[in-house]
C-alpha cells in the first residue's frame, strides 16, 4: 500500500520541526525585546523610521486611527509575508520569525501601553535630539535584528520579499531592500511634508545596518590565508608550532607554468598576522600569500 505524497510531506515538516533548539528561542525571545526597546523608545517617540516592515509600520500607525497601533501593524505586515515565504525558506525559518515577530509586537505593546514609560512626545533617555535618537535606535534595534539572523530567524519581513522577488527584478537582494527603503521614506516625507525626520531616519537605516554585520559576523573577525610556496613543510611545521593549530595542505598546479605546488591553507585572528607574515618570508621570499576576511569560524562542537 502506497503512503500518499501530502504524508510524507507532513513527515518531512515533522521532522524539520524537531530540529528547532529551546535555546535559539530564548536568544530570539530577548531579539524581539531589544528590537522593541530600540523602536518605541528611541524612534517612534520623535516620528523616526525604522527601515522595512517596520519602519512600515511605524508610518502607518501615525496616519490610521489609534486603534491601530504599532504592534497591530507588525503583526498584520509581517506574518503574512513569512507564511507567503514558507516554502522558500523553509519551516524552521518562519516558525523563528514569527515567534520573533509576535515577541516584538507584544513587547512594543507594553512599553506603549502598560509599562509607566511616558513614550508619547519624546524618547524617555534621548528627549527631542534626533540624532542621538537616530543613532540609538539604529544600533539598538541593529542588535535585535542581528540576533534575530544569527539564531535562524527574521524579524522584519522585507528579507523574505527581497528573496521572493528580487530575482524576478533582476536585482540582488540587497539592491530589493535599499530600493524599498528609499521609496519608504520618500513618501514618509512627501506624507509629513518634511524631509528632515526620513534623513534622520537614513541615519537609523546606516548605524542598523553595520550593527548587524557586527552582530552576525561576530566581534573578532578572522582572516584566512592561502600560501602556495614551494618550502610547504618548512612552512606549515613553522606556522603550526608558532599558533599552536592545524593547517591544511591542499595539492595545487599552475595554470601558466603548470608545476605541481602545495597550497597551504590558515586560519588566523588580525593580531597574528604580522608575525605570520615575517615567518613566511624569511623561510620563502617568493612565497604567493593572499589574505581574506572570515566571517566566522565554527568547530566541531559549535
Amino acid at each position: 500500500m502506497k503512503i500518499p505524497n501530502k504524508l510524507f510531506v507532513l513527515r518531512g515538516k515533522l521532522s524539520e520541526l524537531k530540529q528547532l533548539k529551546y535555546r535559539n528561542f530564548i536568544f530570539l525571545f530577548f531579539a524581539g525585546c531589544i528590537n522593541a526597546f530600540g523602536v518605541t523608545v528611541f524612534l517612534a517617540p520623535v516620528n523616526l523610521y525604522d527601515s522595512g516592515i517596520s519602519g512600515t509600520s511605524i508610518l502607518l500607525s501615525q496616519i490610521t486611527p489609534e486603534k491601530w497601533t504599532l504592534s497591530v501593524f507588525l503583526l498584520i505586515l509581517n506574518i503574512p509575508l513569512f507564511l507567503f515565504g514558507l516554502k522558500k525558506q523553509g519551516l524552521n525559518f518562519t516558525v523563528y520569525s514569527i515567534f520573533t515577530v509576535i515577541i516584538y509586537s507584544v513587547a512594543s505593546w507594553l512599553i506603549n501601553d502598560v509599562l509607566p514609560i511616558d513614550v508619547s512626545m519624546a524618547s524617555p533617555l534621548a528627549g527631542e535630539d534626533l540624532l542621538l535618537c537616530a543613532l540609538f535606535g539604529g544600533i539598538i534595534s541593529g542588535v535585535g535584528s542581528g540576533l534575530t539572523i544569527r539564531y535562524g530567524g527574521a524579524i522584519d519581513g522585507i528579507e523574505v520579499m527581497a528573496v521572493i522577488f528580487a530575482k524576478k527584478l533582476t536585482v540582488t537582494v540587497g539592491t530589493f531592500v535599499m530600493i524599498y527603503n528609499v521609496i519608504l521614506y520618500v513618501v514618509c516625507g512627501l506624507l509629513i511634508q518634511s524631509w528632515i525626520l526620513p534623513l534622520y531616519s537614513i541615519v537609523t537605516y546606516m548605524a542598523g545596518l553595520k550593527t548587524i554585520d557586527f552582530v552576525v559576523e561576530g566581534i573578532d573577525r578572522s582572516k584566512e590565508v592561502i600560501i602556495i610556496t614551494e618550502k610547504p613543510g618548512e612552512i606549515a611545521s613553522a606556522l603550526m608550532d608558532t599558533f599552536q593549530c592545524g593547517i591544511t595542505k591542499i595539492s595545487a598546479v599552475g595554470g601558466f607554468s603548470n608545476t605541481e605546488r602545495t597550497m597551504i591553507y590558515f586560519v588566523v585572528n588580525r593580531f597574528q598576522i604580522s608575525r605570520m607574515k615575517s615567518i613566511i618570508h624569511s623561510i620563502d621570499s617568493n612565497a604567493f600569500v593572499t589574505i581574506s576576511d572570515v566571517a566566522d569560524v565554527f568547530k566541531a562542537n559549535d
